[in-house]
């Protein structure tokens, strides 16, 4: 980990910075898109099991929502911070231009531990989050969804306190519910299988065959899962995944050169994707420490867990023979080693355009949710492949017509959206 301190929202607004440079932006336009239009900070109290009352602070931030509602995940951290949210909502703004789709970006946090609440603790606090926002959100305004350590379980109780304010059915107001109370088939898989589609049409891009690569995942979570799913299933192998364990307050990487084995996996690992070490061992994978899945001898390196994991510090491990980095989570990179593997020629999907499979099937979940007609899981998915598809092609041809680095062209495709629909409305 670096040692200086890292702010996500600087890390945000230096890539913004760069790419309104290169668009030639005004500053009107510059200033409105490098804030957040609106940003709330609340403290919920809560009454605990054991009857004392403890106050929590949450956020919710709303970057902007020029092309359609703000759409953004609320997430369950004990190091969340508001500069971590405004980046977040700034990003899902990007992402939700990149693919196209006719929403804006938010955000959403509370500082807290899940792993040491019940879940009777955790209800309550979903429902005084959004009794906090009720007024500031919903279908038409702002659209939240599950993201770190937050499940279909917490969206229902959301969608729940939200229409018993209301006082009616809102089922566009949230993503990410259960099938069958308004979810949409894929959703579980959509993040980890859009880092795959645009692996896959990377992989093709630079004339390699999926079949026979090796990827090493950081993470073991919903993403990471799915998308080790998919990529096995188009013929790689995985020889290593990382997790952090809650109980040591540390990350392993857990490595099987002839392959991870993903089904005996997710036996051993708990709801946060956190594997059991002793049975991992037991089950003959080599317990490493938690950053050494970037220094494995590989194709591909697949970082699916948290913001800021490749940064100037350990940029240096990646193995000669990596030629693709898919970036499964938000923000893993850092400016300083984003220069560094644009000089080495890896060919790096960027967050936003990797990780947008959530997003867009959030969207298609909303689309159904709003006229109550439920796809079957091939068409959510098949819909998913052609949207994401899509991006990616789009971001591809733009880097080569104006020889730029795929970060930057997926910035520049998206950042001239929402600039131009800040214009169209006579915002700026």
């Amino acid at each position: 980990m670096s040692s200086k301190p890292f702010n996500a929202f600087a890390m945000a607004q230096a890539q913004f910075d760069k790419v309104a440079e290169l668009l030639g932006l005004d500053q009107p336009t510059r200033d409105l898109l490098r804030q957040p239009m609106r940003e709330y900070h609340f403290s919920l109290p809560i009454r605990m099991d054991d009857g004392t009352m403890k106050v929590f602070r949450a956020f919710r931030v709303q970057h902007n929502d020029a092309r359609g509602p703000g759409k953004g995940g609320i997430r369950f951290h004990p190091q969340e911070t508001i500069d971590t949210v405004r980046a977040l909502s700034m990003w899902m703004t990007w992402k939700c231009a990149v693919v196209d789709i006719p929403l804006g970006g938010s955000k959403g946090g509370i500082i807290c531990s899940p792993h040491s609440l019940s879940m009777r603790e955790q209800e309550a606090l979903c429902r005084a989050w959004v009794r906090a926002v009720a007024r500031d959100v919903g279908p038409v305004r702002d659209v939240p969804a599950p993201d770190v350590m937050t499940n279909a379980q917490h969206m229902l109780w959301m969608l729940d306190e939200f229409e018993t304010i209301h006082g009616g059915r809102y089922p566009g107001f949230i993503t990410g519910k259960p099938v069958g109370m308004g979810g949409s088939r894929g959703r579980t898989e959509a993040t980890g299988y859009g880092v795959v589609f645009t692996l896959r049409e990377a992989l093709k891009e630079l004339g390699i065959r999926a079949q026979g690569t090796t990827a090493s995942v950081q993470g073991f979570g919903n993403v990471a899962q799915h998308a080790i799913d998919l990529y096995q299933q188009i013929g790689g192998k995985i020889v290593c995944v990382s997790c952090w364990d809650e109980g040591d307050q540390q990350a392993y990487t857990y490595r099987k050169k002839d392959g991870v084995d993903l089904a005996a996996l997710r036996k051993i690992a708990d709801r946060f994707g956190t594997l059991d070490k002793k049975k991992a061992v037991d089950l003959g994978y080599e317990r490493l420490p938690g950053d050494a899945w970037i220094e494995q001898d590989v194709d591909i390196l697949i970082p699916a867990a948290l913001e800021h994991s490749i940064t100037d510090e350990n940029v240096g491990k990646i193995s000669k023979r990596v030629k693709l980095i898919a970036e499964g989570a938000n923000g893993p990179t850092t400016p300083e080693a984003d220069h560094v593997l644009q000089e080495r020629g890896i060919f790096v999907i960027p967050d936003f355009l990797a990780n947008a499979g959530g997003v867009t099937c959030s969207y298609l979940e909303q689309v159904q949710s709003n006229m109550n007609y439920f796809w079957e899981k091939d068409e959510v998915l098949g819909k998913l492949d052609v949207l994401i598809t899509a991006a990616f092609i789009a971001v591809s041809d733009m880097a080569k017509k104006r020889k730029l680095y795929m970060r930057d062209a997926a910035y520049v495709i998206a950042i001239a959206r929402v600039a131009q629909a800040c214009k169209d409305r006579g915002w700026v």
